[in-house]
């Protein structure tokens, strides 16, 4: 694997989520495919969860590991071409690239939209020129669009708390289905935030659905539905094929999983809206995941891929409560990231 930016990179998800727990079982049987290599993680935003799992998965492996904070410690970075460096960046991206790969065996990197230009963004000018310039495997700790080291630990996540939910039929609550039913919910947040997380996720589980994943070994594929307020429409690329439903309570109802996360205008059917939030989060309150949403679930487990705003996004209750996932699904971004840094080793 040479670029980790799409489900499609990882190929068979079913393979995907067996090695998973292959490395799960002990983390650090494969150190010989990183003796002596190096990855380089650069972060051009703040990071927790992708900085400590990414390197924790490396070190793992037995790599050496170099983390690159651009925007503390390292010259300001152009990365528009043409442009007159007359200003306070002193470092195009262009050398810095190449610089940079010369340095190391596998490159990851973090750089959000910016909500100047929504054809920008969704180009994903900034990594593909890493993945022109450099050299070197490239994959992504979050960009403008996608989040898929994010979108697969949350696919693990539902796979082991699905199993479990369903060791054996008998267990399962009368006229329950062997599919599970995941609702990705759109939820209120005091300002505009990217669409990556709510992409990757969506696309993650329309290949899940597609390829009639057999989560916790019963059934093929599982139910989606994504819900938000008109004019959050994610772009088709992601969300193609995937049911909307405009009526979070009508979306909730038999859910398995909730997954609640806010993004901006995605600028789909709002193209002068793209990263805008369209209405004041003050009236869009009745969004925020509460008991009253999850009462009409299948008594659903709550995801979501942290940092969260706590009684913006969801309450106290349903957070701290016993149908949360939030910490497992932060821990399984170690084993995402080892995942895919194991398959690019051995692509090397």
């Amino acid at each position: 694997m040479k670029i980790f930016q799409h489900v499609q990179d990882i190929g068979d998800l079913g393979q995907a989520l067996a090695e998973a727990q292959e490395v799960k079982r002990d983390r650090f049987q494969w150190q010989y495919l990183g003796r002596n290599k190096t990855a380089l993680l650069i972060f051009f935003n703040n990071s927790l969860r992708t900085r400590l799992s990414t390197q924790k998965a490396a070190l793992n492996l037995g790599m050496n590991v170099i983390v690159l904070d651009v925007n503390h410690g390292a010259w300001k970075l152009e990365t528009e071409h043409g442009v007159i460096m007359d200003g306070d960046k002193s470092e195009h991206l262009l050398e810095a690239i190449p610089v940079m790969a010369s340095y190391c065996d596998l490159i990851g990197v973090r750089s959000f939209a910016r909500f100047e230009s929504r054809e920008d963004d969704y180009e994903e000018k900034i990594l593909n020129q890493f993945i022109r310039y450099s050299g070197r495997p490239v994959f992504f700790m979050e960009s403008a669009t996608v989040h898929p080291l994010q979108a697969f630990a949350d696919l693990i996540t539902i796979e082991e708390a699905w199993e479990r939910r369903v060791v054996s039929p008998e267990t399962m609550s009368p006229g329950a289905s062997p599919r599970p039913k995941v609702v990705l919910t759109w939820a209120p947040h005091p300002k505009a935030l990217p669409q990556a997380v709510p992409n990757s996720f969506v696309e993650w589980m329309v290949a899940a659905a597609a390829q009639s994943l057999p989560l916790g070994g019963v059934g093929g594929g599982l139910d989606f539905v994504i819900t938000h307020p008109e004019g959050y429409e994610l772009d088709p690329q992601f969300a193609g094929g995937a049911h909307v439903e405009y009526d979070q309570m009508k979306a909730f109802e038999g859910a398995d999983f909730v997954y609640a996360k806010n993004w901006s205008c995605p600028g789909v059917t709002r193209p002068g809206d793209y990263g805008k939030v369209l209405d004041d989060y003050h009236k869009m309150m009745d969004w925020t995941v509460s008991a009253r949403q999850m009462a009409v679930t299948n008594d659903a487990h709550f995801m979501h891929c942290l940092p969260v705003r706590r009684n913006m996004i969801v309450t106290d209750d349903v957070i701290e409560g016993p149908r949360s996932l939030v910490i497992p699904e932060a821990a399984n971004r170690e084993i995402s990231a080892q995942v895919v840094l194991k398959r690019m080793l051995e692509s090397l």
